[in-house]
């Protein structure tokens, strides 16, 4: 059942018409059967003469073609053909797929492992459960009281709400409401769009941008408005032409939205002043343009008041998220030092700091700050860490080398890098009782020797991280506020010398047991020596990476001003305007759907820049004559159909259908269902009967609040839309209660604002229920300051069954614009995070395959022969650190899942959990992999050898299978399509081809003498190497089989 390596032979094209094909057909089998049998047996070796016997055209004079008898098969290839059926398929120069019988699959088993890799969200209670709900909101409460009061988040929301209740105290001055007019309130809208909770730097950049967006929607509508009444046309079609106005430009900023996250406060503050200029007080024969005053002067004010509360109250330049960040990752990294006790949840921790660190470096550099580390020693300290991260994440702690350091290791939950015991590298014949006594012998030789530098060794690696920690906070101006930090020295020379000296220490102790006569030319033979001696080389390269960083951060501190600096922003302008700083990104909302599709887009990018190679055939033996007839069609390539160069009507055509397909895109798609909510929610406002109730009431909030609610990519749940709605319904209950309980009185409401703003600033600013804190803050500010300017209840007779009657009538239009922009987005092109779950998982397993197959080619066997450069190492590292935050996003994506409720049965996010855990764990091997490559002795196979040659089809049929399966796999996932009842069998092609390599080891060994140490060490090196290689490729193979139980589970299979 093994391929060949031959390819179909050259015909002559000269032959009679008659007898052409049937003598190309015979010389091909003749062809395939010599090739056949000089190369290796095959189990229906019979089958491949018979086309002689079928075609039988010669003529009697010919010898006749002699072909040999089937040899015998082993008792080996008889079971396996027995199982097999002996049914294969041979692909001229691919590969053979091998089909095994179905095997039973253990769904308590799959269901038991796959309870294990749910997220810590899905542990916790049902978000529906009404029973635990009370107690669930009394305990966030009491955390929420101890969070405010003990740590700087209370300080951030002082600042935040000292902002808005200074605006909002303005428009309670009877003087400052009489010059500002009836919309002073503005100025806490202000005040709330823009709060001062902020650093300095994100402070001015959105000060800018809410000021820049107010201009447009000001302007834009002006113009609308000076269209509308220039003329008497154009005055009966006044509400006409102000819709089409409010329509374009809802459209416009709402794909701004959509494709430049930058541009958040931009457009947000721009759709407010569009609605207030197209929908506030509309009167077709007199057109105030003062009232573009009213709104854009007390917008300012409360600009300027949040910009002076954020300078002056404990001004924060950047130093304090640079810290707290880099406390958090520092510490995930502490727990990362072997022994690990629950390794799959460090193994996420890990990951996630992988990605934290990225996003730390980010929001410094985007905007201003004022620090001691400047952005460029930031970016040596993001590529520092998460080199150490990288290293950390490579460590297999599996090892008997740490039972001597802490005892017995408890179970490991994460069964990634737990060997299947079907297909494990000593495949083949079982050791007898000499070789286990051998090999445990060489076991306790290498813990007697390695357990003490490596202990010493993790001990000052654990140091070296704590003293860095230390003087980062130090740095920083932190250090203090810190407990764990205080009583470590921030000496990080001296942490630095003392990690030199055990590395020097450890590498000793470690050349000289792979010099020692004690280890046999067969630890092939004992994969528990191998992996206790290739645990080794791991942990030596993060000790390197930590004395990197290290040394990194000494010379920082020896170079660091005294005092703090000015830096302006530094991130690329062709990627700042895809990104924002943390609190825009906290307040906007939708973090983890945006996060998600920004980084799948950002995978999908790179994945495209690795170029796929063209298919070409091994040489022919009878190549035809130059002229006589055409190339064969498998010789011709993409690049050949493609060899023109492209017009520049072609280069047009290509481009506009570029941008036609762009758009669409969601981006589009958005911006239609904003600028169509908006639109019919304002149309009451052109009507001449319904004129008189839109003004008095003010419901052109309903249009702001549709607007301000709607995501572009989350368009909420039930759970939003009953938290939005019942905070619109509160902030209206307890504006109400403001005025009823003072009569009026400035100073009751002051200290009802007061109570009400300070829980629900909190909730705006600092939760994660951001857009429902919105809400709650606009409709209790919209409604209370607008209720005392209003001179009608205060006359009127009847004031307070009035009173009673605008505050509900008010609360009522928010509530419906809140409930109108959620309907919006369930009815068109609504998000479903289980059907992006999918698809996301799609593409990763797709994106997982692309670069198995090039890490095999460019690192692994070094296919053209050239070793694999600085800039191709910079490459794979960039796109493994985007695949580890596409793992992230896809279990954040997995808990949004929580929140949906499905008509036809309940969600079941187990598979889903198992499948990405999966996945991600065949990255880590392939990862492995690589590290593995870089260290590799230069003894090994490689293409270019004699043993490469022998293994060249083992290895083809091994990577076309995994290859293949996780195609497939990716198109089922993709499409929602049922999975084949039988796929090619990859553990059959891993088992041929280890059982080869152990012969060819077997043979290497025997005809191998060691001369001295330095052969001695360098065969060991190899064997280590070989083992790494073996590990990581045997754990693709294990976890492709995982990939295939998983996703049959989740779409089925045929059959």
């Amino acid at each position: 059942m093994e391929s060949r390596q031959g390819g179909s032979t050259g015909f002559n094209c000269n032959e009679s018409p008659g007898t052409s094909g049937l003598n190309r057909i015979r010389t091909w089998s003749r062809s395939l059967q010599h090739q056949g049998y000089r190369a290796k047996r095959h189990a229906r070796s019979n089958s491949v003469g018979s086309l002689d016997r079928i075609f039988n055209t010669r003529g009697s004079d010919e010898p006749p073609i002699r072909i040999a008898g089937a040899p015998a098969l082993s008792l080996d290839e008889k079971n396996f053909t027995d199982r097999t059926h002996g049914i294969s398929e041979i692909r001229d120069d691919f590969f053979d797929a091998v089909f095994l019988p179905l095997e039973d699959l253990d769904e308590q088993a799959l269901i038991q492992h796959a309870e294990e890799t749910l997220p810590l969200a899905f542990r916790r209670t049902d978000p529906f459960s009404l029973i635990r709900f009370f107690p669930r909101q009394c305990h966030e409460a009491w955390s929420v009281i101890c969070k405010v009061t003990t740590t700087k988040s209370g300080v951030k929301l002082l600042k935040s709400f000292l902002g808005f209740f200074i605006s909002y105290i303005i428009c309670l001055i009877p003087i400052t409401r009489a010059k500002l007019g009836r919309y002073a309130y503005i100025t806490a809208i202000s005040a709330i769009m823009n709060h001062s909770g902020r650093t300095l730097g994100a402070q001015v950049d959105g000060t800018v941008l809410t000021t820049i967006g107010t201009a447009i929607g000001l302007g834009w509508g002006a113009f609308g408005l000076w269209v509308s009444t220039a003329t008497a046309t154009a005055q009966i079609g006044f509400g006409a032409i102000l819709a089409l106005f409010l329509f374009i430009q809802m459209f416009v900023i709402a794909c701004l939205r959509s494709y430049y996250i930058r541009t958040y406060q931009l457009v947000m503050c721009a759709g407010i002043a569009i609605s207030y200029t197209c929908l506030a007080g509309l009167t077709i024969s007199d057109v105030s343009w003062s009232r573009l005053l009213d709104y854009g002067i007390p917008w300012l004010i409360g600009q300027g008041v949040c910009l002076v509360v954020c300078t002056v109250v404990a001004p924060d330049a950047g130093s304090y998220p640079l810290a707290m960040g880099l406390h958090q990752i520092f510490g995930i990294m502490l727990d990362g030092i072997p022994p690990i006790q629950d390794t799959a949840k460090t193994r996420r921790r890990l990951a996630q700091a992988f990605v934290s660190m990225s996003q730390v470096y980010r929001d410094l550099v985007i905007d201003f700050s004022i620090t001691i580390v400047s952005p460029k020693d930031a970016l040596i300290l993001r590529n520092s860490v998460q080199t150490v991260l990288r290293t950390f994440l490579s460590l297999r702690s599996e090892t008997s080398l740490f039972e001597v350091l802490v005892g017995d290791i408890p179970d490991r939950d994460d069964a990634s890098h737990q060997e299947c015991s079907e297909f494990v590298i000593e495949v083949g014949e079982s050791p007898g009782a000499s070789d286990s006594t051998e090999s445990q012998e060489i076991v306790d030789f290498i813990t007697e020797s390695l357990a003490s530098p490596t202990k010493n060794l993790l001990q000052s690696m654990e140091f070296a991280l704590k003293s860095c920690d230390a003087a980062l906070m130090e740095t920083c101006g932190y250090r203090r506020y810190l407990e764990n930090t205080s009583t470590t020295t921030g000496d990080v020379h001296s942490a630095l010398v003392s990690l030199r000296e055990h590395i020097a220490i450890f590498n000793t102790q470690q050349e000289a047991v792979l010099a020692s006569e004690r280890l046999s030319r067969y630890c092939y033979r004992f994969p528990n020596v191998l992996r206790a001696l290739a645990f080794c080389r791991p942990v030596h390269q993060a000790a390197r990476s930590i004395e990197s960083l290290t040394s990194q951060l000494d010379k920082l501190q020896q170079q660091q001003p005294k005092h703090p600096r000015f830096h302006l922003p530094s991130y690329p302008l062709r990627k700042a305007i895809h990104r924002t700083n943390a609190q825009v990104r906290h307040d906007r909302g939708g973090v983890t759907a945006g996060s998600y599709f920004r980084s799948l887009y950002d995978i999908a990018k790179l994945i495209k820049k690795i170029k796929s190679r063209d298919y070409h055939p091994l040489p022919k033996n009878e190549a035809p004559a130059d002229g006589q007839c055409d190339a064969p069609l498998e010789e011709i390539t993409a690049d050949d159909l493609n060899d023109r160069p492209e017009s520049r009507k072609a280069q047009f055509l290509r481009r506009l259908w570029a941008l036609l397909h762009r758009m669409q895109g969601f981006e589009t798609r958005f911006g239609f269902k904003a600028a169509l909510a908006t639109s019919l929610l304002s149309i009451p406002a052109y009507l001449a009967e319904s004129h008189f109730w839109w003004d008095r009431y003010e419901a052109w909030w309903g249009v702001v609040m549709a607007w301000l609610i709607m995501g572009p990519r989350t368009g909420g749940n039930v759970q939003d839309l009953f938290s939005r709605a019942f905070c619109a319904v509160l902030g209206t209950l307890w504006a109400g209660l403001s005025y009823v309980a003072g009569n009026g009185n400035p100073y009751v409401t002051a200290a009802f604002a007061a109570i009400y703003m300070l829980p629900m600033m909190y909730r705006y600013t600092q939760s994660t229920h951001t857009r429902s804190g919105l809400v709650g803050c606009l409709s209790f500010t919209a409604i209370s300051l607008s209720d005392i300017f209003d001179p009608e209840l205060l006359d009127s007779g009847d004031g307070k069954s009035s009173l009673a009657t605008d505050v509900a009538t008010k609360g009522a239009i928010m509530v419906f614009g809140v409930i109108a922009s959620v309907m919006v987005n369930w009815l068109l092109w609504p998000f479903v995070a289980r059907h992006e779950l999918r698809k996301g998982l799609a593409s990763m397993i797709f994106n997982c395959s692309i670069v198995y197959r090039c890490i095999i080619s460019q690192y692994v066997y070094c296919e053209d022969g050239v070793a694999p450069t600085e800039r191709d190492i910079e490459a794979s590292d960039i796109l493994e650190g985007r695949l580890r935050e596409g793992f992230v996003r896809l279990r954040q994506l997995l808990g949004l899942t929580r929140h949906e409720i499905r008509l036809r049965a309940a969600f079941d996010p187990l598979p889903y959990s198992a499948l990405i855990s999966a996945c991600e764990q065949f990255f880590d091997h392939i990862v492995a992999l690589r590290q593995s490559s870089l260290l590799y002795h230069s003894h090994s196979i490689r293409a270019d050898s004699g043993e490469a040659m022998e293994l060249l089809s083992y290895r083809r049929d091994e990577i076309a299978t995994v290859l293949t399966n996780l195609y497939v796999l990716a198109g089922a996932l993709r499409d929602d399509r049922q999975l084949p009842k039988y796929l090619p069998s990859a553990v059959v092609s891993r088992k041929r081809l280890l059982d080869r390599m152990f012969e060819l080891e077997k043979e290497h060994a025997a005809s191998e003498n060691y001369n001295d140490q330095e052969e001695r060490r360098d065969t060991m090196l190899k064997q280590i190497y070989n083992y790494s290689y073996n590990d990581g490729l045997t754990g693709c193979v294990e976890q492709a089989r995982q990939l295939e139980k998983y996703t049959k589970i989740i779409v089925g299979e045929q059959g």
